[in-house]
């Protein structure tokens, strides 16, 4: 080797091989990228799930970040996260995948803003005031991205859950989130039919004003309709039944044609008021005043066979939602306040798959839930309480002139009051040993047969019927679900108020349970990634900074000085005379 080497020196033509060993390091460098991932949470690597998807695309997706301008700190690095991510992307599969960052300011071809479009398709902006040089001024962000694929579009939301008091907190949960909110999206665009999503009707439910929001939000990305489950079979392409808020007993009939739903691997979303409260019976009250009391649905029975069971209880929180009372003035001219009402609790994730890094749910009048030991099933609990909570007996009395601004004491001492629940495995019949010869003649009429157990199947159950309901404005028509018009006029007007708002996260709660339902489950393992934030001891900052100030700055300095007097001396003492 020595000799090779030696023989390539002394030739006339060394710098040409060197030249031509360069060129082939460099021309490997652009062809052939690698990395290696070191960090505990693996942020830079992503999940054979999206591996996957990346690898199966037949068409060019085009992505546009609205990412692009004067942003505080937080969107900055955010953008930054998001340019890292799509890298990724394309490294990847770099044939397919092309992105850009675009302002929401921006005209499109056609001459209008990217802004009005984005806001036509789902998207939320938000209101944030930058400080510059020349004083203070408002910048409408839109923290999304526009996907295209085969002459489809789908945004993704890349803060999701968001408020305008912008965190740090904040933004490392969006960047967790990331790679599982572009995976998701991703595999709707590819996927070769749309999950379709069936709304019970028949008994009681909700189908005027309130379900607009529920609506439009799920059609942009799902096949909706209604469906009176009283009168007709549930039809066998229905991926989920959805029921929500029911008011009227449920029969035998209608309970079996929901057993074998199951069965026979439907899925199925539950929002259930099991007492008759409401906001409006308060308001139409002369003393404010109304009595909670058992609705009797009928299901009690069912979803106790299934692992779960609705209490006929109300929970109270004090972190709650705010609402308008009368505080003094007359009877003509009263004098209005918005203080805490205990009744409408802000619920929280308990760290699951499915709310994880979401924000406040919005309940109202909300039941608390228990779990049942049923074999073969795994119950999760999705929503709860926050640690200052308690529960409450029913029939009782709800008046407007309490819990208003309620201190913290010693009777709000619960923790983590179950909500919802996430319930998986191999379900049991609650007709199993039971089934009447009508209902054996009604399946066999239906030209089904019975089934007493499913295999692997899953389904969510919400102990509220109001989470995924929206209120109606006069003049602007209906609100996001989870806000009450009352906040969310103040909220608009940007009172002194608003700040006190929190913003509801109902609509991704909602979004994410259907997800869970119907998406690939190894997509919505990619929710369980971590950002973690390693900050720095403050106090110890402070009590060694001048050490730290040496080893970085000072140390550097004087090991360069002291390493060239060394070779000074040593070259001294060899050419010395």
């Amino acid at each position: 080797m020595k000799r090779l080497t030696g023989k390539i020196m002394a030739s006339k033509s060394w710098w040409l091989v060197l030249l031509l060993v360069l060129f082939a390091v460099n021309y490997l460098a652009s062809v052939v990228h690698g990395r290696f991932d070191l960090t505990k949470e693996k942020r830079y690597t992503l999940s054979k799930a999206t591996r996957n998807l990346l690898g199966q695309l037949e068409e060019t997706v085009q992505i546009d970040v609205f990412l692009k301008g004067e942003f505080p700190a937080g969107f900055k690095k955010l953008a930054n996260t998001t340019d890292e991510f799509l890298q990724l992307l394309k490294d990847r599969n770099g044939s397919k995948i092309q992105y850009r960052f675009i302002s929401p300011t921006d005209e499109m071809p056609n001459g209008k803003p990217w802004g009005d479009s984005l806001v036509k398709l789902g998207a939320v902006p938000i209101n944030l005031t930058v400080t510059k040089k020349a004083g203070e001024s408002s910048n409408i962000i839109f923290p999304v991205a526009l996907l295209r694929y085969k002459g489809q579009e789908m945004l993704v939301n890349l803060y999701p859950g968001a408020s305008n008091n912008i965190s740090q907190n904040e933004i490392n949960s969006a960047e967790a989130l990331m790679e599982y909110q572009f995976a998701k999206s991703l595999d709707k665009l590819t996927a070769r039919r749309k999950p379709a999503i069936a709304y019970a009707v028949g008994n009681g439910e909700p189908t005027d004003y309130r379900v607009m929001d529920l609506e439009q939000t799920l059609t942009r990305d799902y096949r909706f309709g209604p469906i009176d489950i009283t009168t007709k079979p549930i039809p066998g392409e229905a991926d989920i039944l959805m029921i929500v808020k029911p008011t009227k007993p449920f029969p035998e009939d209608v309970k079996l044609k929901l057993d074998q739903y199951v069965m026979r691997g439907g899925k199925l979303l539950l929002f259930i008021d099991n007492l008759i409260a409401e906001q409006d019976s308060l308001q139409g009250k002369a003393k404010g005043e109304t009595i909670a009391y058992d609705r009797g649905l009928n299901l009690t029975d069912q979803l106790f066979r299934y692992g779960a069971r609705i209490n006929t209880d109300l929970v109270m929180d004090l972190q709650c939602d705010l609402i308008p009372i009368v505080v003094g003035g007359t009877i003509d001219n009263p004098q209005l306040d918005f203080l805490h009402w205990n009744y409408f609790p802000f619920l929280v994730s308990s760290g699951n798959n499915v709310s994880k890094n979401i924000g406040y749910v919005a309940g109202r009048f909300v039941n608390s839930m228990d779990t049942i030991a049923v074999k073969e099933i795994k119950k999760t609990p999705l929503l709860v309480t926050s640690p200052n909570s308690r529960i409450i007996s029913t029939p009782a009395l709800i008046s407007l002139n309490e819990n208003k601004n309620v201190p913290k004491d010693r009777t709000f001492d619960r923790n983590a009051i179950p909500a919802g629940l996430l319930l998986e495995g191999r379900f049991t019949s609650v007709f199993r040993n039971r089934l009447g010869k009508a209902q054996q003649d009604s399946l066999a009429a239906a030209g089904e047969n019975f089934l007493s157990s499913s295999g692997e199947n899953k389904m969510i159950v919400v102990a509220d019927g109001d989470i995924v309901l929206n209120d109606v404005l006069p003049d602007s028509g209906p609100i996001p679900m989870g806000w009450n018009k009352y906040t969310y006029t103040e909220y608009l007007k940007e009172t002194p108020y608003a700040k006190a708002f929190l913003p509801a996260a109902n609509r991704d709660f909602l979004l994410n349970c259907v997800e869970y339902l119907v998406n690939n489950p190894a997509i919505s393992e990619t929710r369980n990634k971590d950002i973690v934030l390693r900050l720095l001891d403050s106090q110890k900052v402070k009590e060694q900074r001048s050490t730290w100030q040496f080893f970085n700055i000072a140390l550097p300095v004087l090991l360069v000085i002291l390493f060239g007097w060394i070779y000074q001396q040593i070259r001294k003492r060899k050419y010395a005379a």
